[in-house]
Formats: C-alpha cells, sequence, structure tokens
C-alpha cells in the first residue's frame, strides 16, 4: 500500500512538472507581444534586469512578459545585458527578444552630424544623440596628443567631420565615433574631388577652409559657387582674401553684423584683411554644399563681393574697385540708417 502512495506521488509530481515545464515553454516561446508598430528599448550601462523588465513591459503594454522575467532570472540577466537600442516586433517571444539582448543584435540609429562653429557645438550634438558621453568624446577633440596620432592639427582638426546623416549603433564608442568618422572623410575624398581640389591648386584641408569661410560669407546655396570662385580668383592673382567672417573669428565674436576699421588690425593668422592667403584651418565645420561649391566653383571675374543693402542675405558682386565702392557705400548707408554700429 505504502508503495502504491509513492508511485502516486511520483506520478502527481511528474505530470505537474511536466505541465510547469509546458507552461514555461509556452510563456517563453510563444508569441505574446501584440503590437502595431515596432517598439524600441533603450538599455544604458546602469540598468539592471529589473529596470530592463520595466522598459519592455512599458514599451509592450499589455503584453505577458512573464517568460522573460523566467529566462533573466534563471540566466542572471545583470551579468549578460548588452547596453544599445533593441527592437520589440509584433509576434516576438521572449526567448527572441531574450536573445536579442544578450546577443548584441542591435537596431541602428541615425545620428546627424551638424555643421556647426565649433566642434564643441557638433559634440553636443552628436551626443544628445548617442549614448556617448560628451565629456568623453570632447576628450578625443581637445587631446592634441589624439588629433596628432591621425594625422590633425588643431587648426585642422574641423575637416575630420563631414556634415551628413550616419546610421551608427546607439552605444558606439568615442574612439569608433572617430574612426567611424575617419573612414567617411576616406569615401568622401575620392579621386574625383581630389583631383579637382588639386586643379584649383588646394589641399583637401585647404578646400575645407576655404568652404568654411563661403558658409560664413552666405547662407544661399545659389550663391555659394559664386562666392567660392571669388575666392578663388583672389588667391590665383595673390591678393588678399579680406573675408570678414576671418576677422570675426580672430575676434572671436560671429554676432558682429558690422567689422570696424580697428577691428581690420587684428593680428591673428586668421585675419585675412592682414595675412595673406588662407587662414591655418576653418573657421567652423563647413558644409558638404560649400566643399562642393569650393570644387565646382562658378567661373566668373569677379574679385569684391558686399552684403546687399535689403539684407536678404545676398550679396553685390563686382569686377571693379569703383563698382565695389558703390554697393559697399549703399551697404554703411543702410547700417547707418539702423544705427548698427557693431
Amino acid at each position: 500500500m505504502k508503495l502504491k502512495w509513492i508511485f502516486i506521488t511520483l506520478g502527481t509530481i511528474m505530470v505537474a512538472g511536466v505541465i510547469l515545464a509546458a507552461y514555461a515553454y509556452y510563456l517563453v516561446k510563444s508569441p505574446i507581444v501584440k503590437i502595431d508598430n515596432t517598439s524600441y528599448i533603450y538599455i544604458y550601462p546602469n540598468d539592471s534586469a529589473s529596470t530592463i523588465i520595466k522598459k519592455i513591459q512599458e514599451a509592450v503594454h499589455p503584453a505577458n512578459i512573464s517568460g522573460f522575467k523566467l529566462l533573466a532570472y534563471h540566466n542572471n540577466l545583470d551579468k549578460q545585458k548588452r547596453t544599445g537600442k533593441y527592437a520589440i516586433y509584433d509576434g516576438d517571444n521572449m526567448h527572441t527578444l531574450y536573445r536579442r539582448i544578450v546577443s548584441n543584435q542591435q537596431t541602428p540609429v541615425k545620428v546627424t552630424v551638424p555643421a556647426t562653429r565649433t566642434i564643441e557645438q557638433m559634440v553636443g550634438i552628436v551626443c544628445n544623440q548617442l549614448m556617448i558621453d560628451s565629456v568623453q568624446l570632447n576628450e578625443f577633440t581637445v587631446t592634441p596628443g589624439f588629433y596628432n596620432r591621425i594625422g590633425y592639427t588643431e587648426e585642422t582638426l574641423p575637416t575630420l567631420f563631414l556634415p551628413n546623416t550616419y546610421e551608427v549603433y546607439w552605444n558606439i564608442e568615442p574612439e569608433r565615433f572617430i574612426i567611424r568618422m575617419m573612414k567617411e572623410r576616406r569615401a568622401f575624398w575620392n579621386e574625383e574631388r581630389c583631383d579637382k581640389a588639386a586643379a584649383i591648386g588646394l589641399t583637401i584641408e585647404e578646400v575645407a577652409t576655404l568652404a568654411s569661410i563661403v558658409d560664413e560669407e552666405t547662407n544661399n546655396d545659389a550663391e555659394k559657387p559664386i562666392v567660392a570662385g571669388l575666392y578663388v580668383n583672389r588667391l590665383k592673382r595673390g591678393m588678399l582674401l579680406q573675408a570678414d567672417p576671418t576677422v570675426k573669428y580672430a575676434l572671436g565674436d560671429f554676432t558682429r553684423k558690422r567689422i570696424l576699421k580697428e577691428d581690420l588690425e587684428t593680428d591673428s593668422p586668421y585675419n585675412t584683411y592682414k595675412y595673406k592667403g588662407l587662414p591655418p584651418g576653418p573657421i567652423r565645420i563647413p558644409t558638404l554644399q560649400a566643399i562642393e561649391s569650393v570644387l565646382n566653383h562658378a567661373k566668373h571675374n569677379y574679385i569684391y563681393m558686399c552684403a546687399k543693402e535689403d539684407f536678404s542675405g545676398t550679396h553685390n558682386f563686382a569686377t571693379t574697385l569703383a563698382e565695389h565702392n558703390a554697393n559697399a557705400r549703399r551697404y554703411q548707408q543702410a547700417l547707418n540708417r539702423l544705427k548698427i554700429n557693431k
């Protein structure tokens, strides 16, 4: 009799075990996620199994994620988790989702590198789109030992960055980001573009430097090839570039609306009223449009330009000094009427 009850008990335990195993299998393997659109979760270094589970619940609520909890605690997710952006698809089961996270099957993100006036501004904007700490990325852009090692100086470092939208992993490390920028720069400066630069008599860095001046001179894309052609004409004639934006850069003040006579005496290699040729490096991160405008500059005889007196942001161009002086007088009179002194 005793033996019979032992067998009954064992049988009951086995059946219960099979039922529990089947239920666990259902929780883990059956499609549980039911959502109209793909959801995403972002996992940070300080996230724990509990916070990851909470993020999943918020993303796919009211889906049952008991299977994920089972896998997380049984396999010690805290030691297996990977930072990054992870997708949750309609029809996912918890095993698929769990494996996606622990095997680092991330979804790339699109990051926009902007054409800012300073690298620090660019870093701040980029880091707002990624997991990168701006302090860490800044270290790579302000440490001579690093940028010298990859072939740049403080003056030429802005030429490394090409404003565009790139696909990267959200948790990309600072050094990997810099390496990616180097790769994109090499791809952009193909043989055709290098040949165009050489035909003008400029290096890649000099093209970027001139492009940065063009960007500061005009926001009008249609005008950029004309402005670029004007400066190429000046370079070929050995004339001073006399670009007001370079004076603003030397003064450290791009908000200036009027350059005064004493400003032109600022002793800086970036002051193109005082020093012939291009400055030592870009005065901002140039746009791709400006770079292309230099490489494919308009062929004309203009060597003078002055902002239009209607403050439209466009310019009057001239081939003679007399014509330019007339344009400049109209602009100065417009500034005076509005009492703009700086």
